[in-house]
């Protein structure tokens, strides 16, 4: 019975420490870079429209306002800025940011999603 409580416990500490651990690590521009090659490039280009707007120097440019774009309605009124918040929410869940936009990706993976909006963040922006 002792041994399996000091089992138990070592095996506790040590799911606490990979936590710990994991919630310290920083957002990677360069991982972004790779995820957004890898996520984002089948709709978004840095410098050219695809499916989706251009995103360099996206960051604290206000929503849909490059005018070759045609933006949905619900963008075109969403009186929002890209932040680090906000491009979370955004890649987290479009919807629950502005209803009724066109954008259907979503990105579940939190670290992922912070070193996209790193990426972004590097490449300019207000």
């Amino acid at each position: 019975m002792r041994r399996s409580l000091i089992k138990l416990t070592i095996g506790a500490l040590f799911a606490a420490l990979l936590l710990i651990g994991a919630s310290d690590m920083k957002p990677d521009a360069n991982r972004g870079r790779e995820l957004f090659e890898k996520r984002c490039t089948g709709c978004h280009a840095l410098d050219r429209l695809k499916a989706g707007p251009p995103l360099r120097a996206i960051f604290g440019r206000p929503v849909a306002r490059d005018p070759k774009f045609p933006y949905s309605d619900s963008l075109k009124g969403a009186r929002v800025a890209w932040d680090e918040m906000t491009l979370d929410k955004w890649l987290a869940d479009p919807e629950s940011l502005i209803p009724g936009n066109d954008m259907s990706f979503r990105l579940d993976n939190a670290a992922e999603r912070a070193d996209i909006i790193a990426y972004l963040k590097q490449l300019g922006g207000k």
